[in-house]
Formats: C-alpha cells, structure tokens, sequence
C-alpha cells in the first residue's frame, strides 16, 4: 500500500468521524473524572455522595462485620445445596441403581453372559459409576451456581480482600486467597490458578497447601457425615442447617490450616519477604442468572462429573475385584481390612476407610461408595450382594455405618477432618509435578497434607478416648 494511499484511507475515516472527535473524546474523559472525583472527595462541611457500592463495601469488608457474613454466606450455600438435593438425589439414585440396574441385570441373564463378567461391569463398573453420579449430580448442580452467582456478583473479591491481610500476617501472598478458592472446586485447578502469583516462593506456598481447600470430590463425603451423624443430633426442624453449619466449620479449619501451614513454611524451609498486593474490587452487579446457570451446569458440573465418572468406572472394577477374589478364607479386600484395621483405630477410623482412600487415590469423589460397599460386603449384609454397590435411603446408610460398620460421631468427625487433610488425589499430584517440575515439592505437597491428617485425627481420637 503506498503513501497516496494510505493518505486517502486517512482522510475518508476523518471525513467519517468529523472533526470533533478529538473534543468529544476529552470531553468524555473529563467528565467521567468529574464523576469519579464526586463520589471519591469530600469537603469540609459537605455530605460526602451516597455510593452503594461503598456503602455495601464498609459492611462487608469490615474488620467486624466481614468475617460473620463471610461465614453466613458459606452456610446458606451449603444449607440450600444440602437441603435441595436430598430429593432429587433419591430420585436419581432409585433410578439408577433399582430401575436401570435391574435392567441391566435382565439383559446379561438374557444374553447368558458369564457370572463373573456380569458382576465385574454392572455390580462393580456400572454400580460404581450410578453411584457417583447419583451422589454428586444434584448438589454439584445447586453449589456450583451458587457459588458462580456469588462470583458473578462481585462478592469474591471482598472475601479475598478480607483474606488478604491473614495471609500477609502468615508471609504468604494476598492472591493466595484467590487460588484458594478455586481449590474449593478443584485442587487442580487451584494450583494451576497459583500462575497469578509472580513470587516463586510465595507460589510454591500457594501450591504446597491449596489441597486444604475442600475440593469438589470431598464435598459428598462431608456433606453426607455431616447429615447422617452430626445433623441428626439436632431436632428434626435443624437437621439441615446443623449439617450445613458442621460443613462450614471444615471450611474453615482448612482456612485457618492453610494460614498455619503458610506461616510455619514461610519461616523455615521457604523463607522470604511477602509481595505486595493491590486488588482492585469490581463494582457489584445484577447476576446474569440465567446465563450463569447454564455456564456453571456446563463449564463446571458437567466436566466434574465426567472426570468423576472417568474415575469411578475403572476404580469400580478394582473394587469389585478385590471382594470377589479370595485368598484362603478371606477375600482380598478382607486381607487388607484386617492388616489396616489396627492403624484405623489409632486415627478413630477403620481399616474400611484407610482401604477405601488407598482405592479412590484417583478421585476423592469414590471414598463413600467404596466405605459402604466395603462395609455391606464384609458385614455380610443382607442388604447387597457380594461386592456390590448400592444407593441406600439415609436410614438404611446409617444402619450399614453405624449398625454393620460400628462407626461413632468420632468416626464421622474424624473422617471429615481426614477428609479435609489427606493427601492431594491423581490429579491434584500429576498437576503440582506439572506446574513445579520437582519431585522434592511433589512430594512435599502430597505427604505434608497426609502426615498432618494422621496427627489431626490421632490426636482427636485420643483426647476422645481419654475423656471416655
């Protein structure tokens, strides 16, 4: 293109803008400054301007008031997940595990297909799978959008904000904050959010301790121990909202360990100075409901659920496996119940449960499925048949734990604290090896979280054991 006409593209756009472009552009900026400048000074003798956004800020990023609503917002989300995916969980569990699994069944005696393969994909592979998706679907369907409501809304920040100065004080860095919260979704994806952290040693903090946020595939586990033993010390009316209260309170322990945990690395083997952090808080917003709906059911519940189901289908057949393939008397699932049971104890769990993390290593949504189907198996339960899954109603779960299992509220307390502390799943690992290059940080960030678990619930159970 040569300079005539260059020249003449020029003049044509001049011709199409005018000649006052140049004074609308400035007189737009001056007046956006003006209005900045009217809600941002105050005179002496004057009113400063009502801002609502401001005035919704000194609510809710005070030093008072922040923490206390920060807490009723975690448990109004988690009282409405709890609350409204009871029924359709039931629904979809009866449909796929009574309905569809009694098909599935007809149609392998049809076919005449063998015993063994028939138990291994539909008891073991199919039953696994119902399972998860019939636990996860709904509560993930209602806490995902919530949750990305609250974002949309422009809450996030301030809680970061109000975060920011407990991490400073632990010599981490502010935007740790923001990492950690997408580990409430997703571990994995927590740590990959740590990039925003320029600092090398403030993001190996950041990645070190992000599995104390309580990642998707957790949720169930303590949404279930926290309705069927703590919610049910509460009248009838309360169930929820206790359970939703007892979730919150393993919420924030994993803050607090993260904070402690930050601190203690901060000061030893990671020592430094904390950066700086400037976060500019959006201004609030109408949540795009519908839009936000669809984009959390698809961008977030749908892909957790399909790496959940990823999971769950080969961890099914391993499962089924190893309680219908004996060695003497015993099956091989029994062997290893029995060799892990006195350590289970120590740590106010059973060797059920220790098998049951050993087995979900590659996705923590698998830990109760395995718990009920190892308990129904080994208890010898009328209720399923050898090596079989199955969705049971809350009476009958509680029956199987506690009647079969022999578990105890320190049972149930004990497995959310180890919920919220053991080591980091599959993903989480290959992710950290991923993003530091390191075996030395790997491992550090898988077995710092285990080890602490042991200590927690060990020292639980003993103090419980101690006051009778």
């Amino acid at each position: 293109m040569n300079t005539e006409h260059l020249l003449a593209e020029a003049a044509k756009h001049r011709d199409a803008v005018g000649g006052s472009l140049h004074d609308r552009v400035t007189e737009a900026i001056y007046t956006d400054a003006a209005q900045i400048a009217d809600r941002a000074v105050t005179r002496d003798g004057e009113r400063p301007a009502f801002v609502l956004d401001r005035a919704i800020d000194q609510v809710v990023t005070s030093r008072i008031w922040g923490f206390p609503i920060m807490a009723l917002m975690l448990t109004g989300v988690f009282w409405l997940t709890i609350a409204g995916a009871n029924v359709p969980s039931a629904l979809l569990g009866e449909l796929l595990t009574v309905h569809v699994y009694g098909w599935l069944h007809a149609a392998a005696q049809a076919l005449h297909a063998p015993a063994w393969l028939a138990g291994l994909l539909i008891d073991g592979v199919y039953l696994a799978t119902a399972w998860v998706v019939s636990v996860m679907l709904p509560p993930m369907a209602i806490f995902f959008p919530l949750f990305t409501l609250l974002e949309d809304l422009g809450y996030l920040p301030r809680v970061a904000f109000n975060l920011d100065r407990l991490f400073m004080v632990a010599g981490a860095h502010g935007k740790q904050s923001l990492s950690m919260m997408m580990g409430w979704g997703c571990n994995a994806a927590g740590v990959v959010a740590t990039r925003i952290i320029d600092s090398p040693r403030e993001r190996l903090i950041a990645i070190i301790t992000n599995n104390f946020s309580i990642c998707n595939g957790r949720w169930p586990t303590l949404i279930l121990m926290g309705t069927l033993f703590i919610g049910a010390t509460a009248a009838p009316g309360l169930t929820s909202l206790v359970a939703a209260a007892s979730v919150v309170t393993v919420t924030i322990i994993g803050v607090f360990t993260t904070l402690i945990v930050s601190a203690i690395l901060s000061r030893t083997v990671l020592k430094g100075e904390a950066s700086t952090f400037s976060l500019e808080l959006p201004p609030y917003r109408p949540p795009r409901i519908w839009q936000t709906i669809y984009t959390s059911l698809i961008d977030r519940t749908m892909i957790v659920l399909w790496r959940a189901v990823v999971m769950a289908a080969p961890a099914g057949a391993v499962i089924w496996l190893i309680s219908n393939i004996n060695l003497g008397d015993l099956s091989i699932a029994a062997h290893l119940v029995n060799l892990l049971e006195p350590v289970g104890w120590l740590l106010g769990l059973n060797g059920v449960i220790l098998l049951a993390y050993i087995v979900a290593i590659p996705a923590n949504e698998l830990i109760i499925p395995t718990i009920l189907m190892l308990t129904l198996t080994l208890g010898r339960s009328q209720l399923a048949q050898a090596g079989v899954m199955l969705e049971l109603e809350e009476a009958q779960l509680t029956t199987v734990l506690a009647g079969l299992g022999g578990w105890t509220t320190l049972t149930a307390i004990n497995l959310m604290l180890f919920s919220l502390l053991h080591n980091p799943c599959s993903t989480t690992i290959l992710t950290i090896w991923n993003e530091t290059k390191s075996l030395k940080w790997t491992a550090l960030a898988t077995l710092l979280p285990l080890g602490l678990g042991i200590v927690v619930t060990m020292g639980v159970a003993a103090v419980v054991r101690l006051m009778g």
